[in-house]
This record gives structure tokens, C-alpha cells and sequence, in this order.
């Protein structure tokens, strides 16, 4: 279990730990018809848990690029025409890669930031709807 955030209800980081196990959040059963596939409907959490990895990723993806723009021939696509293009897929690779894996923790900081808006969000309504009856 996660230590508890500053800021996070006790709901927001059992969210969070299930996001960091992979594990659907409670409540979240169920499935969305895409095409012909039926695919398991994402909850927030879900959501926010990806995209606070993909943003990890494009941040990890930002300091490799320049670490391996003076490579030149080095390394293993060697020195041709196509080198550049082939470098940068080989280097978002290795971002998503590093951030699925834990990445450096950002993405955890900004999944947990991510929970936080939504709940303030969240209690907005709830009291905008209750002082409106």
C-alpha cells in the first residue's frame, strides 16, 4: 500500500495503488464494444495512470534524445543517411520501455496530481449540485 500523499482522500490512494499494480480500480468492471472486440472499459484511474506514463515517457524520451545526438557512428545503427530517424524510434523505444518498467518516478507524482484534480474537480460538482437544490 502507498503511504499516504498529502492532499490524496484514502479513496485516491487506493486508486493509486491499484493503478501501479495494473489492477482495475474498484467499481470499474465492465466492457466497451470497439468494432467487432469487446474491450474492458478503462475508469479514470486507468486513464490517468497511462497518461501520466506517457508523459513520463515523452519526458525520458526528451533527455535521450539529446544524449544520443553526439553519438554520430557510434552505437548500433552506425554512420548513414537514415541513422537520425532510425535513432529516435530506437530512442522512444527505450523511453517507453524505461517508464512502464518505473521510469525515474515522475510518473507516479504526476498520476498522483492527476487523482488529486479530478477529486477537487469532482467535489466541485458535488457542491455545486447540493447548493443549487
Amino acid at each position: 500500500m502507498t503511504a499516504a500523499l498529502p492532499g490524496l482522500s484514502p479513496a485516491a490512494t487506493v486508486a493509486l495503488d491499484a493503478g501501479r499494480r495494473g489492477a482495475p480500480a474498484a467499481g470499474t468492471a465492465g466492457a466497451v464494444a470497439i468494432g467487432s472486440r469487446a474491450m474492458p472499459a478503462k475508469s479514470a484511474a486507468e486513464t490517468a495512470r497511462a497518461q501520466a506514463q506517457d508523459f513520463e515517457a515523452m519526458f525520458l524520451n526528451t533527455m535521450m534524445q539529446s544524449m544520443f545526438t553526439e553519438t554520430g557512428g557510434d552505437g548500433p545503427l552506425g554512420n548513414s543517411p537514415g541513422t537520425g530517424v532510425w535513432r529516435s524510434f530506437l530512442v522512444d523505444e527505450y523511453a517507453k520501455s524505461f517508464a512502464k518498467a518505473g521510469g525515474v518516478g515522475l510518473a507516479d507524482q504526476v498520476y498522483a496530481t492527476l487523482l488529486g484534480q479530478q477529486e477537487a474537480r469532482s467535489a466541485t460538482a458535488t457542491r455545486n449540485l447540493v447548493s443549487t437544490r
